[in-house]
């Protein structure tokens, strides 16, 4: 597996860059847009914390490598999404801290920054497994990741603190360098079976 560089990515409108301070403002209206920092399933950082949460990313490499999703078009910041707990020497990365704007979400965005970010781990870092991660009562993420083609690996039992103190079940998933050719597949058919519209702008209701 090559190291994780920083890169740029992008596909049918929607950019990755590697997450960085000047996004603290776009990433602060993202998620007010739904007050996502309120779900208790998520670990979206609230308005006064979000430069904590970008300085917190960036010390995390190299076993985190954060990115900002943004609407190429607008230039406007959608959300964000990360490789994690990079494991070169079994050729492992995990796809997580993944969240959006409201109003992206039921979109193309979440499946056109899966697509880019797999093609990216096994294609050119040449990984060997790729993994994802949720909480057990994200039953929302559960199917999204799902729908992707993951394979349920198992639960974690009392694995992880919520924000609320709480102890949450970690749902584990992954996809093999194996079965990655037909997720591709599948991944692109879906894109392709959908129109690629403009993402919403800001105050526009879902």
């Amino acid at each position: 597996m090559k190291a994780i560089a920083p890169i740029t990515l992008e596909l049918h409108g929607i950019r990755l860059e590697p997450l960085a301070p000047h996004h603290a403002e776009g990433l602060r209206a993202a998620a007010t847009d739904g007050e996502l920092w309120n779900l208790r399933v998520t670990s979206v950082p609230e308005p006064d914390k979000v430069e904590q949460y970008i300085f917190k990313a960036i010390e995390m490499r190299p076993s985190r490598f954060a990115f900002a999703v943004i609407d190429a078009a607008s230039g406007t910041v959608l959300g964000t999404t990360s490789y994690h707990d990079v494991l070169p020497e079994v050729s492992r990365v995990e796809i997580g801290y993944t969240w959006y704007a409201k109003r992206c979400q039921r979109s193309h965005v979440n499946t056109t920054c899966k697509l880019l970010l797999l093609a990216h781990a096994f294609d050119t870092l040449g990984c060997a497994l790729v993994g994802l991660r949720t909480d057990n009562f994200n039953h929302a993420s559960q199917n999204a990741i799902e729908r992707l083609g993951a394979k349920k690996d198992g639960v974690l039992r009392h694995h992880a603190l919520r924000r609320d103190g709480t102890v949450r079940d970690t749902v584990m998933y992954s996809i093999t360098r194996g079965e990655w050719p037909e997720i591709a597949a599948h991944l692109r058919y879906k894109l392709a079976q959908r129109p690629i519209e403009r993402v919403p702008a800001e105050g526009t209701p879902c």
